[in-house]
């Protein structure tokens, strides 16, 4: 009896000591745990469900991860970008808030040469520890936070310093070569780390030439994918944020930088072992690599892993670079599928993927540039459905991802909207007009309406003949250095939108050479009979009254911003008098 007693007791003190800690596992398991898949430069094409489908009735692209976020999740069917160019995108997903309102040095920098005025370009880096990133926030509600893939939007010196990076022609096997890309490397971890990331791994700093070694310069998803899934395991026992950013399919885009590439080249140089985490060939590999792998067995992974992509796609009668690289993401979307369904995962988590801007006009605030491509998903799907046609700015991802996992305190101190109401089926009204903001460039788009501003600093307006030479020559001496086409030789050409350079830059020359008002300080586009901006109807009478409500929205929208943008300039009392 005595023992029954006692064991009584011991059993009682277990549940009493015991019961708090299953209650707070419980909780911890209600948390979403949350996948950001951020892609870099995808065209409208490569997605499956707003694409035409194949003569044979196939769909027109390999990708069944991203067919199954279409399937099961929710399309953000008029998703939109603020700045449509990789940075200023990042720092909008990561902060909830517009690139104008960045503090780092090169912003601030920019801002004095033009007169105060705000210049959104790749300038807007987050200062490490300086901004609340989207690692901060989900930190501040227990989360484990990682940052996989390609940063691109959080400042880091050591990557430009003078004295640690190597020589383009560097040869990698170097010991002097491996130290500097090793202490870079570190740096980098660090930086993203005090952004309040507790996991930095697989880490570009840019795009993949920026390791500053030719011999580097080539994609690794297979690398990228694999930190994503340790990450994952490392944390599976607690709830964990994961931002995840591809390189692909931004360029180079030829076999042998990128679905070919060596599985063993990254920003830290060779490593030992290529990554076995996304499919490979399986069988006797085709004679062809036979000399290959006689000379070069640590090849043997790396062959194996892009014959899988071959295979398949010659399976479905597919092939070209696009294809290939579309699938070799698709292949990592898929194995963070897998990951999350091995540990039993998948029933609570939030995955989200996003394109980062436009691909089209990228470099513009025009539609094909502030137009962007997402999915969000979760086991069972959302109330509203496999479609959902609300405006959805890049800005909302974050309250709206803080707002699923619980978390209510600054919801609205951000520029960006919680859509959460919307995909639960309920009333939302979100915001009333869209802004962009670019370059020299802003706009607003109301009732499908646009209003579109280019403004250059007064001083820039009556620059002399010998100072735009100077200014163009410069320009490209540097676009020379790096390989770049000058894309004129003309000083009086006239300015892109992204930047003050006669003939603008490479990545809007598209727009600048095909959009027919480019060259106007102010365009007014009705949407919805004109969706590719074609009719400048800004001296229209019809629309002049709302035009002058469109532009009054565009000015209480920049009182709230830092910087001067002269909204004004070039205008009369008589200009919107019919």
């Amino acid at each position: 009896m005595q023992f029954i007693m006692n064991l009584k007791r011991i059993l009682f003190r277990f549940l009493i000591i015991s019961l708090p800690l299953l209650l707070v596992s419980c909780e911890e398991r209600e948390e979403p745990n949350i996948v950001f898949i951020i892609a870099d430069d995808m065209y409208p094409h490569m997605f499956n469900n707003i694409s035409d489908t194949t003569a044979d009735g196939e769909k027109p692209n390999l990708t069944p991860a991203l067919d199954r976020l279409a399937q099961e999740g929710v399309w953000l069917d008029n998703m939109k970008v603020v700045s449509p160019l990789c940075t200023p995108s990042r720092y909008n997903v990561l902060t909830g808030n517009f690139a104008s309102r960045a503090t780092n040095s090169a912003s601030e920098n920019t801002a004095k040469r033009n007169d105060g005025q705000r210049v959104i370009q790749w300038n807007s880096f987050i200062v490490p520890g300086n901004e609340r990133t989207m690692g901060n926030y989900f930190q501040a509600l227990g989360y484990k936070t990682g940052f996989v893939g390609k940063n691109h939007v959080i400042e880091s010196p050591a990557q430009i310093g003078g004295n640690t990076q190597p020589d383009l022609n560097a040869n990698i096997k170097d010991p002097k070569v491996k130290e500097a890309l090793r202490y870079r490397y570190a740096e980098l971890q660090k930086d993203i780390q005090a952004s309040g990331f507790d996991y930095a791994d697989g880490l570009y700093h840019n795009n993949t030439n920026w390791s500053g070694v030719k011999a580097l310069n080539s994609h690794n998803m297979d690398w990228i994918a694999e930190k994503g899934i340790e990450f994952i395991d490392q944390n599976k026992n607690k709830p964990f944020m994961l931002y995840f950013a591809a390189t692909l399919p931004h360029g180079p885009t030829n076999a042998r930088q990128s679905w070919e590439a060596d599985r063993r080249l990254t920003p830290l140089g060779r490593i030992e072992n290529a990554p076995n985490v996304l499919p490979r060939y399986k069988g006797e590999l085709p004679e062809k690599h036979d000399s290959i792998l006689a000379k070069y067995p640590g090849m043997e992974a790396t062959i194996r892993s892009y014959e899988s992509i071959n295979k398949r796609l010659a399976e479905k009668g597919q092939h070209g670079r696009d294809k290939a690289n579309l699938l070799w993401l698709d292949d990592a979307v898929g194995a963070l599928f897998n990951k999350l369904e091995e540990e039993n995962l998948l029933d609570n988590t939030i995955i989200v993927f996003f394109n980062d801007h436009g691909q089209e006009l990228k470099g513009t605030l025009y539609e094909g540039g502030v137009n962007s491509q997402a999915y969000i998903w979760k086991k069972g799907g959302f109330e509203i459905g496999n479609v959902m046609e609300t405006p959805v700015s890049n800005v909302d991802f974050l309250p709206t991802l803080l707002d699923l996992a619980g978390y209510k305190q600054d919801l609205n101190n951000f520029d960006g909207y919680s859509f959460k109401p919307a995909l639960e089926g309920k009333e939302y009204t979100g915001r009333t007009s869209m802004y962009h903001e670019l370059g020299y460039a802003r706009a607003i788009v109301k009732d499908n309406l646009k209003y579109y501003t280019v403004r250059y600093p007064e001083w820039a307006m009556n620059l002399s003949y010998e100072k735009r030479l100077e200014m163009l020559n410069k320009q490209n001496a540097f676009k020379e250095k790096f390989g770049l086409p000058s894309l004129t030789a003309d000083p009086m050409a006239p300015f892109g939108h992204l930047v003050m350079i006669p003939g603008g830059e490479l990545v809007e020359n598209p727009a600048y050479i095909s959009m027919p008002n480019y060259t106007e300080p102010n365009q007014f586009y009705d949407l919805t009979i004109d969706p590719e901006e074609k009719n400048n109807l800004f001296n229209d009478p019809r629309y002049a009254d709302k035009v002058i409500e469109l532009r009054e929205e565009l000015r209480k929208k920049l009182e709230k911003l830092p910087g001067n943008y002269p909204i004004d300039q070039g205008l009369t009392n008589n200009t919107f008098k019919n």
